[in-house]
């Protein structure tokens, strides 16, 4: 009798251990587009940059998540992006974000895109201003072609005799 009841009792705790949910797992992009079909519907765990615009959507936003190697679109409540400061672009290096949602390869409600529609995004890293340096030469080689042109307009009317 017992056993019965010990046996009753392991069974009901793993029962309740499957009926946990399940943790998003870890993704790529490569790995999204690859194998799209093995993470269709499936929760995944997405992290990279914020690229682009936010484009509003009603109650809702398209977000471009670059993680290095190509770029996801994402499709969130607003609530979700207010976090968001800044997107990448060629003067800004975009925020983090790590983004858990359900994965869609050909997702009915959007036209058959693949996307990730995200339950949480959080800000794991903020974005900042990319500093671009002036290269010497190319300023020396602008300031000599523009002499050159003033050069040529000028030359000929200073050097043309008067008649």
């Amino acid at each position: 009798m017992k056993l019965i009841k010990n046996i009753c009792i392991l069974l009901f705790a793993f029962m309740c251990y499957l009926s946990l949910p399940s943790q998003a797992v870890v993704v790529s992009a490569n790995q999204l587009v690859e194998d799209a079909l093995h993470y269709d519907g499936a929760s995944i765990e997405y992290v990279g940059e914020v690229v682009g615009d936010i484009m509003a959507r009603g109650e809702y936003v398209w977000l471009n998540v670059n993680d290095g190697s190509r770029a996801i679109g994402i499709w969130a409540e607003k609530k979700l992006v207010k976090n968001i400061e800044k997107t990448g672009s060629y003067n800004y290096i975009g925020d983090k974000v790590k983004v858990v949602g359900d994965f869609h390869r050909a997702c009915p409600e959007h036209g058959g895109d693949l996307d990730i529609h995200a339950e949480t995004i959080s800000v794991i890293e903020e974005g900042h201003k990319i500093e671009h340096a002036l290269n010497p030469t190319k300023i020396v080689v602008a300031i000599i072609l523009l002499l050159a042109v003033l050069a040529l307009i000028f030359l000929p009317r200073i050097l043309k005799p008067s008649s």
